[in-house]
């Protein structure tokens, strides 16, 4: 009985303890639930909190913005408050972050924290180290090479394998709340990189910076200024691309281009956050300009896979796009971008001779010899380092010919120290302190000796030398330093045979598209993207830098100590365990980083394909380049229509994959024609060719005209002001030939028409008084463009047609009228001409009595182009997307302004003019008027090319089809003339060597 009743008590006490036991455990189980669901809200709270505030803050950014444009539009001297005294005073200009289709960026616009720099000082030369001093600290640094010399696979186009993985889709499917991804991310801008939180949405992305981050509050306010994004948010509607990046040798970055063609950069802790936020944005891949599916795995793929898939190569070899452009596509999947200056655009100096008072572009003596670097090309300088790797004693760092680099975030600067806001960041990065003079880029001549005899300069050029002639010229009234009282630095010294920049960057871009340099062109890429750049062959072509300026030559994953993880890779020695973390080190260490510079992503790893010869692609049939046939005669045909009525309207939409290619005419009595285009520029010149067989002749006249039926279906009956004088801005027809659109009319509407049926299909409202004109900008794919209204009440609106809808709007269910998507104001008269470029993102119009006003397509006045005291009355305006603006003033005078308002050229012609055109590249201008006579000019300097054979009667309208070898005009006898045209035959190259 004892042994039972102690068997049971411990029975008993087991299980009182097991139930003690379970009740702590429920207990502890219990708290960590609560701890863990008020740790959860706390995140919530935490991470409401920022979001909220993250919108106060871009709220705040946005209404000092439209603060700011308000102002300029009322201030401005043709605002409602402005005064000439005034505005001048406050004309400060900064370049803006817009880029055009080739990635150029040069729209200026107002500055509104000014560019004078009062305080800024001349550095002294005592303040600078020598060059073995900048060499020898640079041997202190090492790091773990572990290049990874695998050959990549090819990226396979075919199949969609863009679909997350189901651990994503899991993960992906599980986030609830708005948030669909959170994680911390540095903004990565020009000269400023900011910690802050990146969020996503499942329809926009939103990036607040931490403001009370020790780093950031260190940021000079005037640099802050400059720095868009800080504050950010971007709709998804609005990515337009994604691109995988490096920062500071990683793969963890990522740039996001915008359909505002700007872009923003972000850094992330590691790749699997950088694949995550690439899931969770739109599948866009990298754009459509290169020929590769929209999909996400596309933005993931390195630029070496990018670079294969792409067409471009191929269309660079058969001459579908100019160097130029290649060179920008090379850079641009290369990792190269403008929001990381050590990551700059980098391009060749391609001229030699910047001493003559003529440069002659047929001599091969005047290009660079683009086989060799720049530290190659002076035999004597090759051999100094040459000897310097082969003589290599430093046995923890691999040797290298050159301790500067082709391209640094210094050397852009350097170059651009003359506009803002790379003014304002050159002063940061020197202690508010201009450059010594013999240091600064003041002449074109001596920086290129200089990178031929300096020993530690062997640099490149930047994309700006091409396109931007503003920053070669000081405009903004500060000198950069001064010795004994003299000026020694304004305006950038130009070659004797350049009399202005323009001219600089005009022939400066003409040598880098001549066939010299086509036919070299494939060797550069060797050196810089290609098989010359690391390796045997690097070390052959006398090609080696630091080897901390290439990809791959430190991996953070093989790093374990948290410690170390948080310092840039650049800051590594071999052993990383011996290494010492002191904060002097540390700073010297980001100081040296800054000038390695970074050489861009190998994409290709065998020598890069040649160019076609342009001699060669000139007898290939309907080339671009084909002149061959120069006694071709200069009228194709001449289509006469049965009506007499003057055609006033000629909109040549010609491309093969439209529905109908056709040519729409209209008359001054409103009747339009869709006249049948038939390519048959290859059958020009072939044998037994005749202009006589009708069914080789390019336009064939529209059906409904010639046969005189159903003319009421191409008649526009609705009245028109009685007041309005019928001509070429009346109408606007569609890139696809549908549609037409025609102002005038009584009710203070413009109108759209199907031109297949002639009925009305929608009327637009918007202004106070008659609209006077119409114009169209370039179609983007699917058809979208701007159109842009002109009226009587010194307005314009900005319209967006869809291409999709076929309207005005985007939608096309709305019993509502279409609202604008600006309204632009600063004249005093009637809108009598305009002219829009997407490209540009610009609108230029002109008053009945002046002046042309240039607008940003958001509304912002930007300047007035004024011409002289005699050009007061404008009439037509053309403009091109290479930034040409042509303007026709009463009185047969002409001028030719720049985008950015500096009068370039002007002229004074017999004629009363009443119809001009610029070529596609903007080097040519086509005019033609009451005397009948077609006339084409150079449009830099209105040197006359050509004068065709003068018609019966008067030109009202023309239009070039889209290869622009026919030019179609619209005559006051009620007919229209195909005219051969070929710009290449008046280009100066093909004219000395053909």
């Amino acid at each position: 009985m004892k042994d039972h009743i102690v068997r049971v008590a411990n029975e008993a006490e087991f299980i009182l303890n097991r139930q003690r036991a379970e009740d702590v455990h429920k207990h502890a189980e219990f708290e960590s639930q609560c701890a863990q669901y008020a740790a959860d809200r706390r995140e919530e709270e935490k991470m409401c909190d920022h979001l909220i505030s993250a919108a106060k803050h871009r709220d705040h950014v946005t209404a000092n913005q439209l603060k700011q444009k308000i102002l300029n539009i009322l201030t401005n001297k043709h605002g409602a408050w402005g005064a000439v005294s005034h505005s001048q005073l406050h004309d400060f200009w900064r370049l803006d972050y817009w880029e055009d289709d080739l990635r150029r960026r040069r729209r200026f616009v107002r500055n509104a924290f000014g560019s004078t720099h009062c305080d800024a000082l001349l550095k002294a030369a005592v303040e600078y180290g020598t060059e073995e001093d900048v060499v020898k600290s640079k041997k202190t640094f090492r790091s773990q090479a572990v290049v990874n010399q695998n050959a990549e696979t090819e990226l396979m186009l075919e199949g969609d394998d863009d679909a997350v993985s189901l651990l994503q889709e899991k993960e992906i499917d599980n986030l609830a709340g708005p948030v669909v991804l959170s994680t911390p991310a540095q903004l990565i801008a020009p000269v400023v990189v900011a910690k802050g939180t990146l969020s996503i949405t499942t329809t926009e992305i939103y990036f607040e910076v931490d403001e009370e981050e020790p780093a950031f509050k260190k940021i000079d306010p005037k640099v802050l200024a400059y720095t868009e994004g800080l504050h950010g948010k971007w709709m998804f509607s609005e990515i337009r691309a994604v691109f995988s990046r490096r920062y500071l040798l990683q793969n963890t970055a990522l740039e996001v281009f915008m359909a505002n063609r700007t872009s923003v950069m972000f850094n992330f802790p590691d790749q699997a956050t950088v694949k995550k936020v690439v899931y969770s944005l739109p599948r866009v891949g990298v754009g459509t300009s290169y020929g590769l599916p929209q999909a996400r795995r596309i933005s993931l793929a390195t630029p070496r896979q990018l670079y294969k898939s792409s067409n471009m190569t191929q269309r660079w070899q058969r001459r579908e796009i100019s160097n130029f452009e290649y060179l920008m596509f090379l850079n641009t999947i290369a990792g190269r971008t403008y929001n990381d200056l050590n990551q700059y655009p980098v391009f060749p100096w391609v001229l030699t001779n910047y001493e003559s008072e003529e440069l002659d572009l047929t001599l091969p003596g005047n290009f660079r010899d683009l086989s060799k670097p720049i530290g190659a090309l002076n035999p004597k300088r090759a051999v100094f380092y040459a000897e310097r790797y082969e003589t290599w004693e430093d046995e923890q760092t691999p040797p290298y010919h050159y301790n500067t680099h082709y391209s640094t975030s210094t050397s852009t600067l350097s170059w651009l120290v003359r506009i803002e806001p790379f003014t304002t960041f050159f002063l940061n990065a020197n202690d508010g302190k201009f450059d010594h003079p013999d240091r600064t880029f003041s002449s074109v001549a001596r920086s290129w000796r200089n990178s031929q005899r300096d020993t530690s300069d062997v640099k490149e050029l930047i994309p700006e030398f091409y396109y931007l002639p503003e920053m070669f010229v000081n405009s903004n009234g500060y000198n950069l330093g001064v010795r004994e009282d003299e000026v020694v630095v304004n305006d950038v010294e130009l070659p004797p045979w350049a009399k202005k920049p323009e001219d600089f960057v005009r022939i400066n871009r003409m040598a880098l598209e001549s066939e010299f340099v086509s036919c070299q062109l494939h060797q550069w890429i060797d050196l810089i993207f290609g098989y010359k750049q690391r390796g045997p062959e690097a070390v052959r072509a006398l090609n080696v830098f630091h080897y901390l300026t290439y990809e791959g030559s430190v991996n953070l994953d093989s790093i374990t100590d948290p410690v170390l993880r948080e310092i840039p890779e650049a800051y590594f020695i071999r052993d990383p365990h011996t290494f010492l973390l002191t904060e002097d080190f540390i700073k010297a260490m980001e100081a040296q980083i800054q000038n390695f510079g970074q050489t861009p992503s190998q994409l290709l790893i065998e020598p890069h394909p040649p160019r076609s010869s342009a001699m060669h692609l000139c007898f290939l049939p309907q080339s671009p380049l084909m002149f061959k046939d120069q006694m071709q005669q200069d009228v194709i045909m001449v289509l006469k229509f049965p009506s007499n009525s003057p055609v006033t309207h000629v909109a040549a939409n010609t491309l093969p994959h439209l529905t109908i290619p056709a040519v729409v005419t209209v008359t001054c009595s409103r009747l339009f024609a869709v006249n049948r285009w038939h390519n048959t520029v290859g059958l020009r010149g072939a044998p037994g060719y005749s202009l006589d067989q009708a069914h080789h002749l390019p336009i064939e006249m529209d059906p409904l005209i010639a046969n005189n039926s159903g003319v009421n279906k191409r008649q526009i009956t609705d009245l028109v002001d009685q007041s309005i004088q019928i001509n070429a801005h009346c109408f606007v027809v569609t890139a696809d030939n549908r549609y037409i659109l025609i102002c005038g009319f009584w009710d203070k509407s413009f109108r759209v028409y199907s031109t297949e049926t002639g009925k009305l299909t929608q009327i637009v409202f918007g202004h106070w008084d008659v609209v006077t004109c119409l114009a169209r900008s370039e179609s983007y794919i699917g058809g979208d463009c701007y159109i842009v209204s002109g009226s009587r009440d010194a307005t314009l609106l900005l319209w967006y047609w869809s291409g999709r809808h076929h309207i005005i709007g985007d939608n096309p269910n709305s019993s509502d009228y279409p609202a604008p998507r600006a309204v632009l104001t600063g004249h005093d008269h009637e809108v009598v001409c305009v002219s829009v470029c997407a490209e540009l993102g610009l609108v230029i119009s002109g008053a009945k009595e002046g002046p042309c006003l240039v607008h940003t397509i958001t509304g912002d006045l930007l300047r007035a182009l004024e011409g002289t005291e005699n050009c007061l009355y404008p009439r037509l305006i053309s403009v091109s997307s290479e930034g040409h603006c042509i303007i026709y003033y009463e009185r047969g005078r002409f001028s030719n302004f720049s985008i950015n308002g500096k009068l370039l050229a002007q002229m004074e012609i017999n004629d009363s003019t009443r119809a001009i055109l610029l070529s596609s590249d903007g080097q040519n201008l086509v005019t033609g008027g009451d005397n009948g006579v077609v006339e084409v000019w150079q449009a830099c300097d209105f040197k006359q090319l050509y004068i065709y054979p003068g018609c019966d009667a008067g030109i009202r309208a023309m239009d070039l089809s889209h290869d622009q070898r026919t030019l179609i005009t619209g005559m006051a006898s009620g007919s229209i003339v195909a005219f051969n045209i070929d710009f290449n035959r008046w280009h100066y190259e093909h004219q000395n060597r053909y």
